[in-house]
């Protein structure tokens, strides 16, 4: 079944080539994870880390893929690019420039996306800066100096910018959606050491082997639940009328309108995370404050304003995101075009208002779904003192992540009338 599918991955010369160049990139991600900034006392701040690397910065670090840790020329991440999206999606609600930009399709998205780049470098910036100024206030740096913070500046910012470079070469020449696959492979990464700092700790006593076998339950569970939230939908019938043009009939079928219980996907407890993180790095301006080390500390995950801010975002986003992909009047619209209506509601505006109400209902129900995911597995392993890894945030952008690329590959295959992964050529279906 599943084997057989790997073989007809490798029978489309086209879908070898964009896998190849998708695990290419991810290795030079990974590569430069390891080459470290120049200036920095290792030794120290791998001390530092050791004893404060909890919490945001534990966050941090994993969306960075354990750049952060060792201060790599990848320390800041894909953060910078993810905040530029936001601000520049929420800008094109309130500016009338961008969100005609957004109309005019392939060019206005090309204009939106160079915005994007230049909002992310800028972003970098201040990031980096406050970066330098918290490396020097932790006595971690060999010289400091203005010197040594224009140096991380500019190190950290072009680390950055070719994560976004390869981020959209993956997207636009290999499989997938680049940008996941980044943060997907560096969360990825870091398990195995999360796995065996969870043995060191049964080794030593600090967790006992039923906590251990709670703890593997408790992710298949969480895994478990994930696939089958993702795959879950709502389906609309649907009824076209029929045509007669000259003497041929059209029309007079039945279908669906399916609807994703969680259109957005990981999207969310990503924009969110990038959204809480953005204050930390600008306390970093301010070191020895007690005022902002106080909102630092109650920031931390696990704490009830960190937990309550961070569902909060989620719900926002989940329902920005669905907002800004799925028009419900358009989709009406075309409905009514090719003849095709719901039973019992009229066509039209009726029709946009029903798509409307069901899609928020569904909204609601992923974006408290989600937020589940994401906020109890990684308080209640927090309890047990497991490797910040294992938290819901993880699990869900690498089931995620996993279910759309293998999608993806499986709609290659199908193309090209190749069975997928599944039995009788059953399909492997994605978020969108």
């Amino acid at each position: 079944m599943v084997a057989s599918g790997f073989q007809n991955i490798l029978k489309l010369p086209e879908l070898k080539r964009r896998i190849i160049i998708t695990v290419f990139f991810l290795f030079v991600y990974r590569i430069g994870v390891h080459v470290p900034t120049p200036g920095i006392n290792s030794d120290a701040l791998s001390e530092i880390f050791s004893k404060f690397g909890g919490g945001i910065v534990g966050m941090f670090n994993m969306f960075s893929g354990g750049a952060l840790e060792r201060l790599s020329v990848f320390a800041l991440g894909i953060m910078p690019y993810i905040s530029a999206s936001i601000i520049l999606q929420l800008m094109t609600i309130v500016i009338p420039y961008l969100e005609q930009l957004k109309k005019e399709g392939e060019h206005g998205q090309k204009k939106i996306t160079q915005y994007t780049r230049y909002g992310t470098v800028l972003l970098s910036v201040i990031q980096g800066f406050g970066i330098s100024f918290g490396l020097e206030a932790m006595k971690v740096v060999q010289t400091p100096g203005w010197g040594f913070r224009i140096m991380t500046v500019l190190t950290l910012t072009a680390g950055t910018a070719f994560i976004m470079w390869l981020g959209e070469q993956i997207t636009e020449r290999g499989i997938g959606n680049g940008i996941s696959l980044i943060i997907f492979a560096g969360i990825v990464a870091r398990m195995p050491s999360a796995v065996i700092t969870t043995f060191r700790l049964l080794s030593s006593g600090e967790l006992g082997i039923f906590s251990v076998i709670l703890l593997m339950i408790f992710i298949f569970a969480v895994v478990a639940f994930v696939i089958f939230m993702e795959q879950a939908q709502r389906r609309i019938p649907i009824e076209y009328a029929k045509r007669v043009v000259g003497r041929k009939v059209y029309g007079g079928q039945s279908s669906h309108l399916p609807l994703k219980i969680n259109i957005a996907g990981v999207i969310p407890p990503i924009f969110a995370s990038s959204i809480i993180m953005f204050p930390t790095t600008v306390f970093s301006f301010f070191p020895g404050v007690s005022f902002l080390e106080t909102i630092k500390e109650m920031m931390n995950p696990g704490s009830a304003l960190y937990e309550i801010l961070f569902v909060g975002f989620i719900i926002f986003f989940c329902y920005f995101y669905t907002a800004i992909t799925f028009n419900p009047t358009e989709v009406a619209e075309n409905l009514k075009k090719n003849g095709g209506f719901i039973p019992g509601i009229r066509p039209g505006k009726r029709t946009a208002d029903f798509i409307d109400k069901v899609l928020s209902r569904l909204t609601l129900v992923g974006a408290l779904y989600v937020s589940a995911i994401c906020v109890l597995p990684s308080v209640l392993i927090t309890k047990v003192h497991v490797p910040f890894y294992f938290g819901g945030t993880a699990l869900l952008i690498v089931v995620g992540v996993s279910i759309d690329t293998v999608a993806q590959i499986e709609s290659h295959l199908h193309i090209r009338n190749y069975e997928g992964f599944l039995k009788n050529g059953q399909r492997f279906k994605g978020r969108r």
